[in-house]
């Protein structure tokens, strides 16, 4: 049986698995999605600084199935994590993280300082 090396391309330096994101913004917040199936809430850390969000879990299979009975392993089991270095200052003691129907969303407020403000221009008009 051939062995299928399509499971070192997922994997970072360190030797986890690399989480795919979507990152995105509207006028109050960052919003950052990742699919994680198979996951539950529990294998999953979510950490916020000002300048940098980190994801890691850990995707268990739930079958022991021995190698020599796969026909074809293409599904990532096992560490995985993500940083990504935020776009502008944010209240990372303000965010939010949900997981449904395998799909993470992190919701994370701007910080005031960066929103912008429209002003109104004072003078004579005539």
């Amino acid at each position: 049986m051939q062995e299928n090396s399509l499971h070192d391309d997922w994997l970072t330096e360190s030797g986890d698995g690399e989480l795919a994101i979507d990152v995105y913004q509207d006028e109050h917040n960052i919003y950052i999605l990742a699919p994680i199936a198979g996951v539950k809430t529990s294998q999953i850390d979510v950490s916020i600084t000002d300048e940098v969000v980190t994801i890691k879990g850990e995707r268990k299979p739930e079958e022991n199935v021995p190698e020599d009975k796969f026909f074809s392993k293409e599904c990532y089991w096992g560490s995985f994590s993500r940083s990504y270095v935020l776009p502008m200052a944010v209240e990372s003691e303000k965010a939010r993280a949900n997981l449904k129907d395998g799909l993470l969303r992190i919701e994370i407020p701007k910080d005031a300082k960066v929103k912008t403000k429209t002003i109104p221009i004072n003078g004579n008009s005539k």
